[in-house]
């Protein structure tokens, strides 16, 4: 194979973790408005989604910040991903979105479309926010035509986890340049040697496929619209079925049957790309090692990474914005924040808190080495811009690269409406 071997501490043995970091709690905080008591007393609603050991770091976060800045309350509001956002949905149609909120870069032209996000270059200008010290530009994640609507709280990137026992057994090593036909030829050694699918469905995530097509000069999305052509979306679906009609990839049905567990840890194949610091779900699910191991490229070099992040967002209509901006900027740069969360939310974005949580644990370990080693081989670019309506086009392309993995619907046929949907959504 192509590229200089991984150090074996970038493959990472993933251990210790329990399932429930990436458990989604239902509990959901109280609505209500935000405002100034007498005696001075400002109070913030903060929104986020997440599992409940997110929940448990983050109220421990917030008691932090209001002993420093004890005229300034903060409100929890908190629940899963999806309930999240169509929460925020109505909020933000009635007005009242939290004055401060997780956000993603799927979701950050669309508000701003909207009026709900604050340019927070306004108060970075104004002393109440530091916006220095951020890791590998991250910070341009949270920027959309000139303005700073989003403060990265940490980062990822793709990776690709590996049954480390099975990639073992199998005698396939993967290495940092290895091509798609080397990843591919891994998994058939994979699949005649132990009898068992190579992948368990990397055709239907739509991250993966940005990379792929980043990889080959183009985008999944352009700030408008989307990168790419039917032709080659019905090719890579095309190239993804005949893959699991020939036992490459997992068998849908079973990777539904086995869920929530992931297809990797239920044994059912060896590899599974998702984000970094996600890796740490299959060890508390499943029976082997897991490690990370590079994305695959077209050509022997470029991988078309780049760091994802998640961030805080305020609301432009905010009766507090100096109160935002300085609750922001202690989530995002004081030491001890860091420590509390860990990587939870990526891999610390600001160099304060990245210096100041030191990874006791062979899992986040080995995810801080991965990135480490991803930026030192210098091919994270910038993350493709998401338009307005990419979070609908990202849960269409789940959808109907489900379907066709199942053999429902024909790749063409699945493009062309992934398309048609597209359009309805970038209208919207």
């Amino acid at each position: 194979m192509a590229g200089k071997s991984m150090e074996r501490r970038t493959i990472l043995k993933a251990a210790g973790a329990s399932a429930a970091t990436l458990g989604l709690a239902a509990t959901t905080g109280c609505g209500g408005g935000a405002g100034a008591s007498a005696d001075g007393t400002v109070t913030l609603r903060y929104a986020w989604w997440g599992g409940e050991p997110r929940t448990i770091a983050i109220r421990k976060t917030i008691a932090l910040f209001e002993k420093k800045y004890p005229k300034i309350k903060i409100k929890p509001e908190f629940t899963d991903y999806a309930a999240f956002w169509e929460k925020f949905q109505t909020q933000a149609s009635g007005g009242n979105p939290p004055d401060v909120f997780q956000n993603a870069v799927g979701f950050l032209r669309k508000y701003d479309r909207r009026g709900v996000l604050m340019d927070l270059k306004s108060q970075a200008d104004a002393g109440h926010l530091n916006l220095e010290n951020f890791r590998n530009g991250v910070l341009a994640n949270g920027q959309v035509d000139g303005k700073q609507i989003g403060i990265p709280v940490g980062a990822n990137t793709m990776a690709l986890v590996i049954d480390r026992k099975a990639f073992e057994k199998a005698g396939v090593e993967p290495e940092f340049g290895w091509t798609w036909d080397e990843y591919f030829d891994a998994l058939q050694t994979i699949q005649d040697k132990l009898r068992i699918a190579g992948d368990t469905g990397y055709f239907g995530i739509m991250y993966l496929y940005d990379l792929y097509l980043r990889q080959n000069g183009k985008a999944f999305f352009t700030e408008t619209e989307l990168g790419f052509t039917e032709d080659d979306l019905t090719q890579w679906w095309e190239d993804g079925y005949k893959r699991v009609r020939s036992g490459l990839v997992a068998d849908p049905k079973k990777i539904e049957q086995v869920a929530p567990k992931s297809g990797l840890s239920a044994g059912l194949a060896a590899s599974e790309f998702t984000w970094d610091n996600f890796s740490i779900r299959y060890e508390g699910e499943g029976e082997s090692d897991y490690g990370l191991a590079p994305i695959p490229t077209t050509n022997g070099k470029d991988t078309g990474q780049y760091l994802g992040s998640l961030m805080l967002s305020a609301f432009s209509g905010t009766e507090h914005p100096k109160e935002v901006a300085q609750f922001i900027d202690f989530m995002v740069h004081d030491p001890e924040v860091g420590r509390i969360m860990g990587y939870d939310r990526g891999i610390l974005a600001t160099t304060e808190q990245y210096e100041a949580f030191a990874p006791a644990d062979e899992t986040n370990q080995g995810v801080k080495a991965y990135e480490e080693d991803v930026a030192a081989a210098g091919v994270l670019g910038k993350i493709t811009p998401h338009p307005s309506g990419a979070d609908v086009v990202e849960a269409a392309f789940l959808r109907l690269g489900g379907e066709v993995a199942q053999g429902k619907t024909k790749p063409a046929d699945a493009a062309k409406a992934l398309f048609s949907e597209a359009k309805a959504a970038f209208a919207g």
